[in-house]
């Protein structure tokens, strides 16, 4: 019930801070109709179930910002740079919003474009996601995200707190594998080299991320990963594999969702001699993504670049 309820707070958590703090966007250097999307699997999706739910994109209310729904074939955008010197680095980018939507703006296509001005190849990850009702009141009644029951309260009826599915997360980590898979065998393509993928992931996402990271079959694995404000979720944790890729961790020390999980990831990671490397910004809350806090969490980007750098993937 906590890793539930967790999730939830997380999906709605996309929402209010997109609400309090939406600031003026990157500005994309071509619009998003006229992108490259890439089918992730060359047919239906293993395990994938018949539905009469189709993907949608929901406009977050009060805001320019948009998640999507529904998502049951799997997709990458491509942002490649205009001009310059490009590196070779491809970077995989899993928006957040507790498997049942994904914040792509803020934790997707923002990222991306601005990866893609600075001379890398970004692709913004649509996985499967937990099934929710068709109809956007049905999410957001009166445009509203559904308040926590108080204590002792009954819960009032609400899709978005229903158990989530058991594949739901094996299905998104086997999406974002064969992500990887389908970016390494296009690499010569999109001018990218197949052993500088970097995959990066926000809340859910990051625990999509961490699933990549720590697939039994080495070889799945991407070359490095970016854990934003997540990482493994719900039970203990989980055995750290040997050769696992070098990790960049950043969470808020005000995080009430992942900030101790996260913490605690870091600490399994370098018990394990795998030379992470981790900020606790002192603010920020969950969700900081691209937003504007007034704080050093404003800055992640930058420093995950210079992290970057220091492996040598921001050169041509």
């Amino acid at each position: 019930m906590k890793q539930l309820f967790g999730l939830c707070l997380a999906w709605g958590a996309s929402l209010v801070a997109a609400t309090a703090f939406a600031q003026r966007p990157p500005q994309l250097a071509q619009p998003l109709t006229s992108r490259q999307v890439l089918q992730v699997w060359p047919g239906k999706p293993p395990g994938a179930q018949s539905s009469t739910l189709k993907e949608s994109v929901m406009a977050v209310p009060h805001t320019n910002l948009h998640l999507v729904r529904n998502v049951g074939e799997p997709t990458l955008t491509v942002f490649q740079p205009k001009s310059g010197n490009p590196s070779k680095t491809a970077v995989i980018i899993a928006p957040g919003g507790g498997f049942r939507v994904l914040a792509i703006d803020q934790e997707g296509y923002w990222v991306a474009e601005w990866f893609a001005q600075h001379g890398i190849t970004a692709f913004v990850l649509k996985y499967r996601l937990a099934p929710t009702p068709q109809t956007d009141e049905e999410v957001l009644p009166g445009g509203r995200v559904p308040a926590p029951p108080a204590p002792g309260a009954a819960a009032a009826p609400n899709p978005m707190m229903i158990p989530l599915p058991a594949e739901t997360q094996p299905n998104a980590v086997a999406d974002g594998l064969q992500a990887i898979k389908l970016v390494r065998s296009d690499a010569a393509k999109c001018g990218i080299a197949p052993d500088r993928v970097l995959f990066m992931g926000f809340s859910a996402g990051a625990a999509l991320t961490a699933g990549t990271m720590l697939a039994p079959d080495a070889a799945q694995r991407p070359n490095y990963v970016g854990i934003m404000y997540g990482g493994p979720i719900g039970g203990p944790m989980p055995a750290i594999p040997a050769n696992t890729p070098p990790a960049f961790l950043a969470v808020a020390e005000d995080d009430p969702l992942a900030g101790a999980a996260e913490i605690k990831f870091f600490d399994a990671l370098r018990e394990a001699k795998s030379t992470p490397e981790m900020h606790v910004f002192r603010s920020g809350q969950h969700g900081f993504s691209m937003m504007l806090r007034n704080g050093t969490s404003d800055h992640w980007i930058d420093e995950l670049y210079w992290w970057m750098a220091s492996y040598g993937l921001t050169k041509p």
